[in-house]
């Protein structure tokens, strides 16, 4: 049994050869903003209250119509299939079962009709980039509308690439082509390689409507290039908008002004994200945005948050700063990593009984009533 997020990433190290890890677990240039997700989230504390009858516990949340059973969920993450085959799939499962939402990323290895089969019941969103040739995005828009996908994400904060140290000193690129001190690294996990050799390698199946290995490859080789569409402005939305009916979230917002376009523009929620600190190192961490951010739009729109949180605490935390739900990717991934599906189920249960049980110290016997009170100070990062 996990005892931690910090021991699922340990047990993930050993499980993948370290290019792959390097990927999932790196930052940008110096890691400075990867580092801050997590520490500034040490520097919040909670301020419990006590003789609060907190023998029934609540921690549903509802979002656009659908009942989550905590306010958490799996942010997009890409190439999964490199992790796991079948990786994508592993981790809506999961979160099916635990009644909690998975965004499939446009980076992902497997069809959204594979996800829509194999988790019918799930609450199940699609995160797009815009490349350049924008009919990319169209039909993926288009073939998840048609299968009741319950969200479209749009990330805007990638129109390049951040500067990742540990990918480039690693050779990890399209194609790749790894050197001999990688190919040593790759021999000494075989159960990685047996998986990989059995199933192949993960193409970027999404990319194209129809199965089409060799163009989905071109178009990944583009995707890992970052080469996005530019011209992408809040007019935009308009685009988007025709293409797409139902609730539109954008994530990657930083900045309160941000926040604010995206309300006069529609946007029906907003994910407060840097990344995982994967882009501009110099950027805020997530937690230190979020308040600001919450100010910014009151109650108009739902704002979620995601970017170094580790256990309940930091979910509650993120909570009393007044987010409506906390995504993970890492943690989940690592879960993957270690142990497929139940690893990743492992991971959702670890932090649904951590939150719990930051409830039940806090005094507060509902996560919707977690709110600012519960600082220890109203000062926030």
């Amino acid at each position: 049994m996990l005892g931690s997020i910090e021991e699922c990433r340990r047990l993930a190290c050993q499980s993948l050869p370290r290019f792959v890890f390097d990927y999932i677990d790196g930052g940008a240039d110096r890691e400075d903003c990867l580092s801050r997700n997590i520490s500034d989230l040490r520097k919040i504390h909670l301020l419990p209250t006590c003789l609060r009858d907190t023998r029934a516990l609540d921690t549903t949340i509802e979002v656009f119509g659908r009942r989550w059973a905590a306010p958490l969920g799996i942010a997009p993450t890409g190439l999964n299939g490199l992790i796991r085959p079948h990786g994508d799939v592993m981790l809506a499962r999961a979160a099916a079962r635990a009644g909690l939402p998975f965004v499939l990323s446009t980076a992902s290895n497997a069809r959204l009709e594979a996800i829509h089969s194999t988790a019918p019941t799930g609450i199940n969103w699609l995160q797009v980039y815009v490349m350049s040739d924008r009919s990319i995005s169209e039909q993926m828009v288009r073939r998840a509308l048609e299968r009741d996908f319950g969200a479209l994400v749009l990330t805007v904060d990638v129109p390049t690439n951040g500067n990742r140290r540990r990918d480039i000193r690693n050779g990890f690129r399209f194609p790749f082509r790894p050197g001999i001190r990688t190919l040593l690294n790759m021999a000494r996990h075989p159960g990685w390689l047996v998986r990989m050799a059995r199933h192949g390698a993960p193409g970027f199946v999404n990319l194209t409507e129809v199965e089409d290995s060799t163009t989905a490859a071109t178009l990944g080789a583009a995707l890992l290039a970052r080469e996005m569409d530019r011209g992408l402005v809040w007019e935009s939305l308009s685009w988007l908008r025709r293409i797409w009916s139902g609730p539109l979230v954008l994530k990657g917002i930083l900045h309160p002004d941000d926040a604010r376009k995206a309300v006069h523009h529609g946007v029906d929620a907003i994910l407060v994200s840097n990344h995982g600190g994967r882009q501009l190192d110099a950027a805020p961490s997530t937690v230190a945005a979020l308040a600001p951010i919450v100010d910014a739009v009151g109650a108009r729109v739902p704002v979620f948050v995601d970017s170094g949180f580790r256990n309940g605490g930091d979910i509650a935390k993120a909570l009393a700063l007044g987010a409506r739900a906390v995504f993970i990717g890492r943690p989940a991934v690592y879960g993957l990593a270690y142990g497929a599906e139940e690893g990743v189920s492992e991971v959702l249960r670890l932090l649904m009984t951590e939150l719990v049980r930051t409830m039940t110290l806090l005094g507060v016997p509902a996560v919707h009533q977690i709110d600012r009170t519960y600082l220890a100070s109203q000062r926030t990062l």
